[in-house]
């Protein structure tokens, strides 16, 4: 799943893709935002870890968990 991070003041964004469900990312964001932690953590596919401060979250776009095809479509 493709996983995008918008930060406050900042013109880039954090994007990657992970191997966890959309539902376990959901609940993650949610209770990161509910000031349990204070922050963000979430891992890629490739081990990765990304720890944002809750404070500087502007978005968190969650993509399809569909893999993308590979071909031409007739």
């Amino acid at each position: 799943m493709d996983i995008r991070i918008g930060i406050f003041n900042s013109p880039r964004e954090i994007s990657f893709e992970t191997t966890q469900p959309a539902n376990e990312v959901e609940e993650t964001v949610a209770a990161a935002l509910a000031g349990q932690t204070g922050y963000l953590k979430l891992s890629d596919k490739k081990g990765r870890v990304y720890i944002v401060p809750t404070i500087g979250l502007a978005y968190v776009e969650l993509g399809s968990e569909e893999s993308r095809r590979v071909g031409f479509v007739a």
